[in-house]
């Protein structure tokens, strides 16, 4: 099994000059939160537990079955019942009839945005800025703050025309490396597709990786070291990296080049500044006849990574890889506007309960994955995510989709499994992580809400 320090960073891998790695100690495999919460009521789920229970049952009643006929008459649906205070939330905070309130007037928004009623939509979104803010205690104050901000964006993008917003990747990979650092989430991902892909090319002499997003880079020194010390010596590594800035590819591949150099292991490293589903030919990937080829994408929500759905899936087809590996956040990113609305508000209400559980409410790393990352995450899936905002369909899920082209579950084993443990055993039962193996797969969640499921596939033709 792969193991490796908790805090996967370059600046702790570039002072590694000697090999093996020296094994984890309990003090840096088990570390202790940034600072103390002394506000947070652990045994509850401020916002997540009662929407999930109610939600459905208060959005469909207020939709029409003819929506243009609640176009045509103004319509702005009413939220009544939903103000009443759901059983068994003994909240932390005297804000209960607030938050619910909030909570009120967001759906009654995302249902007007719904029905084009963008006028009506847009006074609300008013009267929301003014009463939500991501500063306070509150985690679903928290949440209703960044979704009015993305359903205003949606609602000027509306108005205006289409907008696809400017990427800063800087910004979004230091927040997406303390996200790594404060919960298990990333880690998982790693972690699992790591183990999955070197049980796949196990004693194969030439591996060909293919990282749809790489990022930083950091989920590949941990699987270096292991392929280095193999007893049978060292593969040939090749690596064909997408992303959008050509300077970080170029910075991403310097790093691991030098680190795959210091390990004694023959290395070629390929940047595509493309998405993945924008690569004219497979032979743009440079794969060559007798290389072991391994996918691996880290599906979220930031921005869209991979392009058109469907060309994504032809181009896995033709390039028929021993292995894909696939973490996928369990939210919807297609559908309608509603659709993803609900499923969104209650994915993000669960892991902003998952940070409140484990972070102080004004903790700066807090602030900086709610703000560097899940904000941008619930801006793309509603205001910029979807048919109308893309031109193109997204895959409700993508697991469903590979079972029905081409492709064969591997289901995840036992190493994997307890490589996902592991990382659960970082953090205190309390703070109230879930794992599960489900139909091979493995989902890594909060209070027995999945919010990540990795899964492994192989082409039906690849031996």
């Amino acid at each position: 099994m792969i193991r490796s320090h908790m805090h996967e960073t370059w600046d702790h891998y570039s002072n590694i000059t000697s090999f093996p790695f020296s094994a984890p100690t309990p003090s840096n495999l088990y570390p202790k939160p940034a600072t103390e919460n002394h506000c947070l009521n652990l045994g509850q789920n401020e916002v997540s537990d009662w929407m999930e229970e109610h939600i459905d049952n208060f959005v469909p009643s207020l939709l029409p079955n003819n929506l243009s006929e609640r176009k045509a008459s103004g319509f702005r649906p009413q939220f009544e019942a939903i103000t009443n205070d759901p059983p068994n939330l003994n909240h932390s905070y005297n804000v209960c009839d607030q938050g619910l309130s909030l909570i009120s007037l967001l759906m009654e928004c995302a249902v007007a945005i719904s029905v084009d009623n963008l006028g009506e939509a847009h006074r609300m979104l008013l009267e929301l800025t003014q009463m939500a803010s991501p500063y306070k205690a509150s985690c679903g104050e928290r949440v209703v703050a960044y979704f009015t901000k993305a359903m205003t964006c949606r609602v000027m993008n509306s108005w205006l025309g289409m907008c696809s917003p400017l990427v800063d990747h800087r910004n979004i990979n230091s927040a997406f490396q303390v996200f790594n650092n404060v919960s298990p989430f990333i880690k998982f991902a790693h972690f699992t597709s790591n183990q999955a892909i070197l049980e796949a090319v196990n004693h194969c002499d030439s591996i060909h990786i293919i990282d749809l997003d790489i990022m930083q880079g950091l989920q590949w020194p941990a699987f270096f070291h292991i392929l280095a010390t193999r007893m049978e010596g060292p593969p040939q590594v090749t690596m064909t990296c997408l992303g959008t800035s050509t300077e970080l590819l170029i910075e991403t591949g310097k790093q691991l080049s030098n680190f795959a150099r210091r390990l004694g292991m023959s290395f070629k490293f390929h940047p595509i500044a493309s998405k993945f589903g924008e690569v004219i030919d497979v032979s743009m990937l440079h794969v060559k006849p007798g290389e072991a080829v391994a996918v691996h994408w880290l599906q979220h929500s930031l921005y869209d990574a991979t392009g058109p759905d469907w060309k994504t899936l032809r181009l896995l087809e033709e390039l028929e890889p021993r292995i894909i590996t696939l973490v996928e956040q369990d939210v919807n990113h297609g559908g309608s506007f509603l659709d993803r609305f609900v499923g969104s508000l209650h994915y993000y209400s669960t892991l902003f309960d998952s940070l409140g559980a484990y972070l102080h409410f004004d903790d700066e790393n807090r602030h900086r994955v709610e703000h560097g990352l899940l904000s941008r995450e619930i801006n793309n899936v509603l205001a910029i995510g979807g048919p109308k905002r893309s031109g193109e369909d997204k895959f409700r899920q993508w697991r469903r989709e590979l079972a029905n082209h081409y492709f064969q579950q591997i289901p995840m084993s036992a190493n994997s499994m307890a490589q996902a443990q592991l990382i659960l055993n970082m953090f205190s039962p309390a703070y109230g992580y879930s794992l599960a193996q489900v139909d091979g797969t493995l989902r890594l969640g909060w209070k027995d809400t999945s919010l990540y499921t990795a899964s492994a596939w192989t082409c039906c033709t690849s031996n």
